[in-house]
């Protein structure tokens, strides 16, 4: 018999970072356990690299992470990056901006499932930089990042 985690496993205290935070996937194939450690069974495969994801707990070398549609499980530590990245959201096209303005010179439209770097997020918009084009899209089209954090990477 397979026994859950505990809900008072460590919040945080493995690493000290904070708890909740977004983090992304270092490889094309990520399998998620019921539990942390090797001895639980895998319930889903990830397979795409740079995908953020959620950590949401910690307990030794093993976190909890949730993905963009709600899926859950817990990685090794080795599987996950710090490296930021979003997803693009919603089910129509977003248009990615020069500037973060809502009015700002197209660049690029992006599909629903796009992920990209994400680099920094002031106010309302994020920048994000894929392979062959950068710019801006509003916090609220994209996933990976807290609705009133902002940052600089």
């Amino acid at each position: 018999m397979l026994l859950a985690p505990s809900a008072g496993l460590a919040q945080g205290t493995d690493t000290s970072l904070p708890i909740p935070r977004f983090v992304s996937l270092r490889s094309d194939e990520v399998n998620l356990r019921f539990g942390p450690g090797q001895q639980y069974p895998i319930e889903w495969v990830l397979n795409r690299a740079s995908m953020p994801v959620e950590i949401t707990q910690e307990y030794e070398t093993w976190r909890k992470i949730r993905a963009v549609d709600g899926t859950e499980g817990w990685v090794h530590q080795r599987m996950v990056a710090g490296k930021r990245t979003a997803i693009v959201i919603g089910t129509e096209p977003q248009i990615l901006r020069r500037r973060p303005e809502a009015n700002g010179p197209a660049v690029a439209r992006l599909e629903p499932g796009v992920i990209g770097d994400l680099k920094e997020c002031k106010g309302d918009w994020c920048r994000l930089e894929l392979p062959k084009v950068r710019g801006w899209l509003r916090r609220a089209e994209i996933w990976g990042v807290y609705p009133k954090e902002n940052f600089e990477n």
